[in-house]
């Protein structure tokens, strides 16, 4: 098997469209009035699932939990320590919510949380280096 993407079920798909794609910088693939909508961030497939849509194709319900989601955090990458507070500024004027402000972390990376307007954690971090050089290791 190999990983092809992975999706999100969401309560406003126009709203977290527009958060994806316009303050994140997804590519968007399909319209927005679809009930599954695919994506793509570098190469990876980003899918946004209508909840009721879901539900009705799996013929189940599922739990929601409001307010911050702590299940699980996205990670974007920019090359500089800089970007990071350029990125982090301009997605919480532009609808995230701001859950950790940049900060330098004692292992060497900084790093900063947001959350998308439905509540789910996305980290944007650096090293301070290119993203393809990021995980060398010096010596």
């Amino acid at each position: 098997m190999r990983l092809d993407g992975f999706g999100l079920l969401v309560e406003d798909m126009g709203k977290m469209i527009r958060f994806y794609r316009d303050v994140l910088g997804f590519e968007i693939k399909e319209e927005e009035n679809t009930s599954n909508v695919y994506l793509v961030k570098d190469g990876t497939l980003f899918l946004l699932y209508g909840r009721k849509d879901f539900e009705k194709m799996t013929n189940r319900r599922y739990e929601y939990i409001k307010g911050l989601n702590g299940h699980f955090e996205m990670a974007l990458y920019v090359d500089t320590f800089e970007e990071v507070d350029e990125a982090y500024k301009k997605a919480v004027e532009n609808g995230a919510i701001s859950v950790l402000e940049p900060e330098l972390e004692p292992w060497g990376q900084r790093t900063c949380y947001i959350a998308d307007p439905e509540g789910n954690l996305i980290e944007i971090g650096s090293w301070n280096k290119p993203y393809e050089e990021k995980d060398l290791t010096e010596g």
